[in-house]
């Protein structure tokens, strides 16, 4: 099951998903999806993200939470704290923040819900 928020859309709120979600337009709130999470280069996220994976190819202020995989696209810019497993960042990406590594996956419900 595959939602799809367009470079056209804004949303003021949060979005919660059991599928994935790609991710091009501009949202102020949180995103909480137990599946794959995609931001594309024209998404542009200001809250609180937590999902089991995450590709980031746009702009991401704030906190993320990744149970497993977050990989930071060339052209990914993000500001804030980063909590995953497994992190890949490509050349050029641009980072600036905080970063928490384990390599024990972190529980479901501590990544959904804390």
């Amino acid at each position: 099951n595959l939602n799809i928020i367009g470079s056209e859309t804004t949303i003021v709120g949060n979005i919660v998903s059991q599928g994935d979600v790609r991710f091009d337009g501009t949202l102020e709130g949180n995103l909480t999806t137990q599946s794959k999470l995609v931001i594309g280069t024209t998404g542009k996220i200001a809250g609180e993200i937590k999902c089991r994976d995450c590709e980031v190819a746009g702009t991401v202020r704030g906190k993320i939470k990744v149970e497993n995989l977050l990989m930071l696209k060339a052209t990914a810019m993000v500001e804030g704290e980063i909590k995953t497993s497994k992190l890949a960042i490509e050349p050029n990406a641009v980072f600036s923040g905080t970063c928490s590594m384990s390599t024990a996956e972190p529980a479901a419900d501590e990544v959904y819900n804390g």
